[in-house]
């Protein structure tokens, strides 16, 4: 059975952390340079935006936006990687994007959400309530200040699995565990399917073995979502992009290149 579908997606530029892959996943060793992608996708009813990134001012200060947590995560951030001048490169303005979805709160999520005042936002039913006031062993992973920006746009949380222009072209997917609302995305374009991960698994490994992250909300669900992509990545046709995965990020294509 054929579905709607999209007319585009781009994986925009990334800003990098460099880090200890045991903070990625269960068990693991060694270091590597994540992306912190945010992704555009045009339909033909809106432009839309899953993540948000890292907020705008750090491309020139990281350590007055990040404070010590900059350094310590070795932080590469441009200023042509910044999210409104990577959608200015693009011919878009920041007012044109109409939905913003966004998989989970954490602060290299999360940074670009003021951006769009006029826009409809979407996140996991409980996300926002955790951001203010998370479990301690995961509260540093969260920057109030990017959500207090928000607090009066439109947000509609999501508790279940939603159909966003309803044509099955672009399914936000409630993938628990990481964070009590994390979500991913299913997109379906002409030529190929992705499932957009966010952070409901960090690593290639850790998706082909079900391991989880040390600083998952809840280690149980994690799990279960894991599976989930790997049954979804089957009965979708699709390849699951790994949001912070440097593999998946060094073999897929960027902005300006899209998939169409």
């Amino acid at each position: 059975m054929s579905h709607p579908t999209v007319k585009r997606l781009w994986a925009l530029d990334s800003p990098t952390f460099t880090l200890d892959n045991a903070i990625l996943m269960v068990g693991a060793t060694g270091t590597a340079t994540v992306p912190m992608p945010a992704y555009l996708i045009e339909h033909s009813k809106g432009l839309v935006l899953f993540d948000t990134g890292l907020v705008p001012a750090a491309a020139d200060d990281p350590e007055a936006v990040y404070g010590p947590l900059a350094q310590f995560l070795g932080l590469q951030f441009s200023p042509e990687q910044r999210l409104d001048n990577q959608l200015q490169a693009l011919g878009y303005k920041v007012s044109d994007v109409t939905h913003v979805v966004a998989s989970h709160t954490h602060f290299d999520h999360s940074g670009g959400l003021y951006l769009f005042p006029e826009a409809k936002f979407y996140v996991g039913t409980g996300d926002l309530r955790y951001a203010m006031w998370p479990d301690p062993a995961g509260a540093a992973f969260f920057r109030r200040e990017d959500i207090e920006l928000t607090r009066s746009y439109n947000w509609t949380q999501i508790p279940t699995d939603h159909d966003l222009f309803g044509d099955g072209s672009l399914v936000i997917l409630h993938t628990p565990g990481h964070t009590p609302g994390e979500l991913s995305l299913l997109v379906r374009l002409p030529s190929r399917n992705f499932i957009l991960t966010g952070d409901t698994v960090h690593l290639r490994q850790a998706l082909e073995e079900e391991i989880p992250m040390p600083y998952d909300a809840n280690t149980e669900l994690s799990i279960r979502s894991i599976q989930r992509l790997k049954l979804l990545r089957e009965s979708a046709d699709a390849t699951v992009w790994i949001s912070h995965d440097p593999d998946d990020w060094a073999e897929l294509e960027h902005a300006p290149k899209c998939y169409e």
